[in-house]
């Protein structure tokens, strides 16, 4: 016996589902719905006497509830894109990568224009972060246009790699501390 199509009450329960186990955008979690529908249509297809066309109608119409589902979960506060990239930004802050990456990283989870600002003072503490990571500058003895190539190569500017590479060791690591305590 064939199995029904995914419809919107299936595909809200994987949702939250989801969502209770990941942090995830909206774009993101459509992008997991479409692929549970994907599954359902080859696991259907696979099946005898399974009409194409059919399988084909049924996951438009499961796909076209998909939209309404992200709706649902953005107004009980499950999804918030914006809260997602903070945290996230947070914490590849703290990993040592640089806007310009964090940016990227965002982009490429679902969110175009993040509401991330430029703070001069948090992209220096990423620097450190990362020479510390990278054992190089304050850190260690790598040749520093290596390290300098490396922090360009992640994203850093110039003006903050040759800032990150001048502190010593103490004021880098206080810098560093800085990314793990909330703002006053």
């Amino acid at each position: 016996m064939p199995g029904k199509a995914p419809n919107a009450a299936a595909l809200y329960e994987a949702a939250m589902a989801h969502v209770a186990r990941y942090a995830t955008t909206e774009a993101n979690l459509a992008r997991v719905l479409a692929r549970r529908v994907d599954r359902w249509v080859r696991q259907q297809a696979a099946e005898p006497d399974q009409d194409a066309g059919e399988l084909n109608a049924a996951a438009r119409l499961s796909k076209a509830e998909i939209p309404g589902v992200l709706a649902r979960l953005r107004d009980i506060g499950a999804l918030n894109d914006q809260a997602f990239a903070a945290s996230r930004a947070k914490r590849l802050g703290r990993a040592g990568k640089s806007h310009r990456a964090t940016v990227a990283h965002l982009a490429a989870k679902g969110i175009k224009a993040p509401d991330l600002p430029e703070d001069p003072q948090r992209e220096l503490a990423a620097a450190c972060a990362y020479l510390r990571r990278r054992r190089a500058g304050p850190f260690g003895n790598a040749p520093t246009d290596k390290a300098l190539a490396a922090l360009a190569r992640n994203g850093f500017t110039q003006a903050a790699a040759r800032r990150a590479m001048a502190l010593t060791a103490a004021e880098a690591e206080v810098l560093i501390n800085s990314l793990s305590t909330p703002p006053s």
